[in-house]
Parts: structure tokens; sequence; C-alpha cells
């Protein structure tokens, strides 16, 4: 199989790339400062669509951009265009990050050579392979999402050099945070070289997200000025702390949008065998971006294999979390969850033990897949975000619902005798309110984006205690900090692996922006030295206590009957009273709001006592003989044990005691 990139071998550099509409394929050469092109070689043609070259002389270092030329007629999908200068799809570094600039997106013959205004590709040397260690992470642990640049933007103790770029995430600082709170991996928002959308520079905005790439292998300069080493190094440290790392691959489209979106790379190529088009030709948009990649081409298929197993083997990488996943699986723009990519990743020798989790809906037809995917993958779950918004915020009739959330969803995942879940659970994302917010607003505000407050969910499942936004009243203060304790100790009881978004866990807010992604600044900067360290404790203590408790970490279906090998079932459903739920206390949608979850296990029970009314209640705890009930988190400066008044969560533990003896707890 050919070599497509740059390879730098004794004699100088081969330049491979594929193309199937191109007539001619060229490489430009640059001075060291990519500044100036100082040659044009043209690649020749070897086979199956292949074109490819070896330049004497040339080293390390070199600076190189592609060009193509053939027929121009976008109506059909074809954009070759000599004059655009084009990233090579098989880049992993480049010397500068996008700008969007109009010219990028001219039409042939209506605007010059666009080299000015790109990156060019830096020809390096692949690293030395990392060792074939299997991932840190596993199922029913906790993920910690976080964007690179707005986690450490403004940490005190992190070089002012250093902060908002990957390295950053090694300071021992940052590890001392990650570890008191749990963290079993961290999933990194994405981290290749993106651009931006072309409505925000006039808006004096950018993308601080990432989620919307040029190629898929070249890092982000601004996020990793020490290229693929510095991701790799980053991984190697955190994993020696016992952290694993995720990345967050967008494979759905790019940064070419539609139409009238910029020539950059992958359409200057070869759009039509790059991006899936509809039958009139016109770009299929199933991402809501403009393009949808075609991942059911061979060539695509290659392409993201190729890049995965690129993080996998030199940066050590535990797994991915894959974007808009459906269209990884759409074949002929249907979602097959056998299709070939899907099948391709999860039985590859180098990919199949890693992590890999999908966010199972993009806005094509039959978009919404959640619980479709196959095993290894799991999935992001939207209905368990929800549900329990749905029940703090006081829905009525939702105690069922919430039962089914801290039990696995079974409903979703339960299906032909599937006895693991593959839920990923959350109560917040990147996209969306944060934690803090949610408790905060009950309407989204995101004048800031620049477009009217049109964009962004509307239906946030939110509420505000009695004032939208900001407060001074010491009773709604309060009020957030209890639903937010909440909805964290919701999360930490939940059967499945758990999702944490950055910040959430010391109540950072945007201030009710729920679609914050063009907020590079302090919108999203989380603010370190402001944080609410009361509720960063309780996050600590809700963590350990699920990394004691192996009932909370395993993600075995709860079905209220014993597990393999026990005589005793695994979950019972109580009332405030200590009694069994019956069919009216499931289905009266006016029920009070009051439930608790009895685990069983062989060292003794777990109770979670959840009081969603906001008045006090004492619950009564079944007593056995030779058992006591006492608080499974010792009291500390915040009083995590102290019963609360009026709704909460509660956790209770069954240890042996020397003499019988009954225990209400609250």
């Amino acid at each position: 199989m050919t070599q497509l990139g740059a390879t730098i071998t004794r004699e100088g550099i081969r330049f491979a790339a594929r193309s199937s509409s191109a007539r001619r394929l060229w490489v430009s050469i640059f001075d060291g400062q990519g500044g100036r092109e100082i040659d044009r070689l043209e690649l020749q043609p070897q086979g199956d669509g292949v074109h490819a070259l070896l330049v004497p002389g040339l080293v390390e270092g070199t600076r190189y951009g592609l060009r193509a030329d053939g027929d121009y007629a976008p109506d059909r999908g074809l954009w070759l265009d000599p004059d655009k200068l084009l990233i090579d799809p098989y880049a992993f570094e480049i010397d500068r990050p996008y700008q969007y600039h109009w010219r990028l997106a001219a039409r042939r013959n209506e605007g010059a050579d666009t080299a000015p205004l790109m990156p060019k590709v830096v020809a390096k040397p692949l690293l030395t392979a990392v060792p074939p260690l299997p991932p840190l992470f596993r199922p029913g642990g906790l993920i910690y999402e976080l964007n690179v640049r707005s986690f450490t933007r403004l940490h005190p103790d992190v070089p002012e050099a250093q902060r908002g770029t990957i390295a950053a995430l090694a300071h021992p600082a940052i590890i001392e945070h990650l570890k008191k709170i749990g963290v079993c991996a961290v999933e990194l928002m994405p981290v290749t070289a993106s651009i931006d959308e072309r409505h925000l520079p006039p808006l004096g905005l950018g993308n601080a997200w990432g989620y919307n790439p040029v190629t898929f292998m070249a890092l982000d300069p601004r996020l990793a000025p020490g290229g693929l080493a510095e991701l790799r190094d980053t991984v190697a440290a955190l994993r020696k702390a016992g952290i694993g790392t995720i990345l967050d691959l967008v494979f759905n489209h790019t940064g070419e949008s539609d139409r009238l979106g910029p020539t950059l790379s992958l359409r200057g190529l070869d759009n039509q065998a790059y991006y899936r088009h509809q039958q009139d030709g016109r770009l299929a948009n199933d991402t809501g971006t403009g393009n949808t990649v075609a991942c059911d081409h061979p060539v695509v298929r290659e392409m993201v294999l190729d890049t995965l197993r690129h993080f996998v083997r030199y940066a050590g990488v535990d797994g991915f979390r894959f974007d808009l996943a459906p269209v990884l699986g759409r074949v002929d723009g249907t979602f097959d969850p056998d299709a070939p990519l899907l099948q391709a990743i999860a039985g590859d020798s180098v990919l199949g033990d890693r992590v890999l989790i999908a966010e199972p809906w993009d806005i094509g037809p039959n978009g919404y897949q959640l619980g479709s995917f196959r095993p290894p993958f799991l999935e992001w779950n939207d209905r368990y975000r929800d549900d329990v918004r749905r029940f703090w915020r006081g829905d009525g009739g939702t105690v069922g619902l919430l039962a089914t959330r801290l039990a696995g969803s079974s409903d979703v995942f339960g299906g032909a005798g599937a006895p693991a879940s593959r839920t990923v659970n959350f109560i917040a994302a990147h996209d969306g309110m944060t934690l803090a917010d949610i408790v905060a607003y009950e309407r989204k505000h995101n004048i800031a984006n620049g477009e009217q407050n049109r964009d962004g969910h509307n239906a946030n499942l939110s509420w505000n205690n009695g004032v939208e936004g900001e407060t001074e009243n010491a009773g709604i203060i309060k009020a957030r900090f209890a639903d937010q304790r909440a909805l964290l100790a919701t999360l930490f009881a939940s059967r499945g692996t758990i999702m944490l978004t950055a910040g959430d866990e010391f109540g950072r807010t945007q201030k009710g922006n729920n679609n914050a992604y063009a907020q590079d600044n302090a919108v999203t900067w989380l603010d370190w030295v402001g944080r609410d360290k009361a509720l960063e404790h309780c996050t600590a203590a809700f963590s350990a206590l699920r990394h004691a408790s192996p009932a909370l970490t395993e993600t075995r279906l709860l079905t209220g009957q014993p597990p393999p090998g026990a005589d005793i079932p695994d979950v019972a459903w109580l009332t405030e009273t200590g009694v069994p739920l019956g069919e009216a206390d499931w289905n009266d949608p006016g029920r009070h709001r009051l439930v608790m979850l009895l685990g069983n296990a062989s060292d003794g029970r777990l109770a979670v006592l959840i009081n969603g009314d906001r008045r006090q209640c004492v619950f009564t705890l079944p007593a056995r003989d030779g058992f006591e009930w006492r608080p499974a988190i010792e009291a500390d400066t915040v009083d995590l044990a102290r019963p609360l008044p009026g709704r909460g969560v509660n956790f209770m533990i069954e240890r042996r005691a020397a003499k019988v003896r009954g225990r209400k707890g609250s």
C-alpha cells in the first residue's frame, strides 16, 4: 500500500497524494519561513488515483503544500483549481493556524493564489512509536471533558507561556486537581487544527471549541506548539498519574463548509470522493455545517483508520470520542450499525482495545441513533441528561424515569439481553448550559454570539430558583448550591460510565450562554481563583465514594433480580418509609418526589436517599440483625453528611456492627 503524505528518506522526501478526479497534481516547496514558493514540482501518476514524486535533497523541516488541476464545475462536485494551495490530508504538522479569508472561497479565476493565506505543511519524520499499553480507562469510570485552551488559560499556577496548551495539562497543579476529583480519563475537545466559520471574523469572534477541522491528523499549533511530541509527552505524564486520555475527533465534516466555503484541502483534491452528495449533485448536509464526510468511501475509510492508528501509535491515547458518530455509520446516506468503517474500527488490531465513544446523533435522516451502536462503543446518553434535569426541575411523573437512568438505562441499552450498559451519563456537556447555569437560568442568553439569540437549544430543562441569572440573595444562592450538589450526587450514583465537564465541579458559569463555541474569552475560560471550593469538595467526596464502592462503578444493568452467583436482588426501590415502591407509586404523576435506591452487595448495602421535594424528610432505612447504617461520606468542612434542609441526595452505608441496633438516616 502506498504511503501517503511526505516520507523522509536518505535520498530526499517522497510526496504522495491521492485524487481520482485531478488530471495533474503538484507539490509546492516554500522557503524556511513558509512565505515564498521556491519550487513547484509535478507528481507522477502511480495508479489507483495516487500521484507521487521523490524530490532529492529535501530534508526534515521542509515546508510544502499541494495543488491540483482538472475540471472546475462545483455543480458537479468538482473544485479543482491550481491557484488554491491545499493542505496534505496526511499532514501531521502545520506551521501556523488557519485563518479565514474570503479569497480562500473565491471561484476559479476570480481570486489570486491563496498560498500567502495558508499554513504550510512541515515535513517531519514520525516519532518512535510508544509501547502498546492497554488503556487505563475502563467503562464505569469518570470521564472529564475539557477544552484545552479554556481549561488552563487563567490558571495561576501554570506558567503563562504554557497556559492554554496541551503541555499545561501535565503541570503538577493540573494533575493534582484531576486526581482530587477522581478523574479516570480526560476527554480533550478537538485539538486538531481548525478554522473559523466564515461569519465569525466579521463579528470579532473565533471558534473556541475546535469542531471545524480541515484535516484530521495535524494538531492546532496554538494548542500544541510542540507538535505531536507535546501530545505524546502529556499523555505519558497523565498516564503516570493514573489518568487516561481520550481524543474527541471530528470525522463528520470539515471547515470547507458548503458551496460558498473555502477550498483548503479535501475539496480541492477530490471533492467527489471525500464528501457525500445528494442526487442533484449538491453537498449533503447531515451535520448542519454545510458538508458531510463520505465515511462509506474506501479512501475516507482508510484515512480515518490511519488517523486513529496514528494517535494510538505515536501518542499513546486511550481512545476516542466521535462527534456526530452516525455519519461514520452512514452507507449511501442511511445509518447502518454494521457499516464497514464502524466494524473496521472495532476489529482493528491497533484500535480494537481502545475506548470508543459515540455521540449517537446527527441531523440527517433518522439521525437519532441512541442505543443503536454495537459493543464496544459507549454512547453519550442525552435521555439521562434530560430525565435527571426534569426530575430536579420538579416535573411531575419523573420518579420512574430517574430510577431507570440511575440503573443504567435498560430501556436504551438492555436490548437482546445485554448484561451491561454502554451509557455515558452526563448532566451537562460543552454543548449547552453549564451545571451552574442549569439552576440559575430558565432561558438561554446567547446575544454575545452575534446571532440575535437564535442559536443554541431553546429547551434546556433548566430553572433559576426565583431570579434569572446573577443574584446576591443568600437564600437563592443556597438553593442553587443545593441543586448543583444534588445533580452531582445523582451523577456519581448512576450505573455506567459518567462524564463531568471541566469546571462544573466548582460552579463555572457562562452567564446563560448555551452555545459558547465562539467565545474564546472569559465566558469560557475557567475561573480558578473564584471557583466554588465547597462544591469542589462535594464533587471530590462523591467521586471518592464512587471509587470505593464497586457497586457504583459496575456497568451491569440493575434489574431488581439477583445477579449471577448471588441470592439477593441487586437493587430495591423503596419509599421514604422503607417499604417497596408499588405500581401506584411509580405511575402517579402527582406523587411526592421521594425515593430510596437500596443497592445490595456482599459487604453490606448502600442506600441513596433522594429527596426531590423542597421540604425536609426523614428516611427510614430497613434494619438487619448484625448491621448498622452510617453516613457513607464523613462530615467535613462543608458538612456533606449532615441531613439536608429540603431536597437533595444523601448516601448511607451499611456495615457489620458489634451489636444490633436500627438507625434512621436523612
